[in-house]
């Protein structure tokens, strides 16, 4: 298999490389963080302008038909600079909802205002009592007139706080924990009924709490089809983890480097503490994680299109658990050979730890993916 970038894929990875090395320092980063929304809407528009906001989507909706790869590639540049940015939220995860399960009239309107900087969105499907189990459903729709009734919470929204339009997973059919009965709903955000509460995760990424008190859905804002959403959530959480592996990657690139110049410049009794061998052993096993990973990465990436449903679902729980073992090793090593300046907040290593720290506990931690693995052996 040819793992060569193609001249568009390097194009892709210099421009955005150059945007971020600009606007996206340590220091600069750190101001973004103060913001009302815990990121740039002059860099969101910067995005637009490069085409980056529609690279998965179809060039008939505004988009420029990227693969899976392009954002595999985009989401490791933006590893490498901690992006705050809601582009997992509103590209990856609600983008992929609405080009898997929404009509011809539905994408047309949102894709292209996705592409192009104009509508944000989040993908609230995970509930408190749920835990990683995507069928533990107490969020209900019930007919309501000529449309839905929609009752319930969710939790840890991704930028959910600052979403123009929610995707909502809703119970129209059968009991908590069925796996028929799901539908799928476009709301706006700003529906009467509706309740938010942001914060900002342990890596300065924002999320939120939902709730929905009789919230008044009209019959054309189902996305897919009635009672049988899970299959589509399915994919949307795939495509989350492969984007995530991504990010992970690069954030695991940037901690090598950091901490390759760091023992290379930090003097101790009188020479370069990375002279030490056992330091250069320890560096030389953060760089092989790395590589492991970064071939997980790869898989997830490729196995995004696989239509066989087993051999998918089991190869991105094997890049979940892959990617999340090695970031934590890169990570905790970092910090570990940075020493006391690696837990300030003053130092960028503690960030680029905390992120791959969260990356691990979004959509099913390693633990959950390893029993996952384990039910498809026995």
């Amino acid at each position: 298999m040819d793992f060569d970038l193609t001249e568009d894929q390097r194009l892709l990875t210099d421009s955005v490389s150059r945007l971020l090395a600009d606007n996206y320092g340590f220091e600069q980063r750190k101001q973004l963080l103060k913001a009302p929304t815990g990121w740039s809407e002059t860099l969101w528009a910067q995005y637009a302008e490069l085409g980056l906001l529609g690279l998965p989507f179809s060039e008939d909706f505004g988009g420029f038909g990227g693969s899976a790869v392009d954002v595999m590639l985009l989401m490791q540049s933006f590893g490498r600079h901690l992006v705050l940015e809601p582009y997992l939220a509103t590209v990856v995860l609600a983008g992929t909802a609405l080009r898997l399960a929404g009509s011809e009239e539905q994408q047309a309107e949102l894709l292209p205002a996705i592409a192009a900087g104009e509508r944000r969105l989040a993908f609230a499907h995970y509930e408190r009592q749920a835990r990683y189990d995507m069928t533990d459903l107490l969020t209900t729709a019930k007919p309501h007139g000529d449309g839905f009734l929609l009752e319930g919470a969710k939790s840890v929204v991704l930028h959910g706080d600052s979403a123009d339009t929610l995707i909502v997973s809703a119970r129209t059919a059968g009991g908590r924990d069925d796996a028929a009965g799901i539908s799928l709903f476009l709301v706006d955000a700003a529906s009467p009924g509706i309740a938010r509460r942001g914060y900002a995760l342990r890596d300065g990424s924002r999320a939120a709490e939902l709730s929905f008190s009789a919230v008044q859905v009209p019959r054309e804002a189902l996305l897919g089809e009635q009672d049988n959403a899970l299959p589509v959530i399915r994919r949307v959480v795939e495509a989350g983890i492969a984007a995530g592996a991504a990010e992970v990657v690069g954030a695991m690139e940037a901690m090598q480097a950091m901490t390759l110049d760091y023992l290379k410049t930090r003097v101790q009794f009188g020479k370069p503490i990375g002279e030490n061998q056992a330091l250069q052993h320890r560096a030389a096993e953060m760089m092989i994680a790395l590589e492991q990973g970064r071939s997980m990465a790869m898989l997830a990436a490729m196995m995004l299109d696989e239509p066989n449903d087993a051999e998918r679902e089991r190869n991105i729980s094997m890049a979940k658990v892959g990617v999340g073992q090695a970031g934590r090793f890169v990570s905790q090593n970092a910090v570990q050979l940075h020493g006391g300046i690696g837990m300030t907040e003053e130092y960028a290593i503690g960030h680029f730890f905390r992120r791959v720290m969260v990356f691990e506990h979004l959509f099913g931690d390693t633990a959950y993916h390893l029993d996952r693995l384990a039910d498809q052996v026995a």
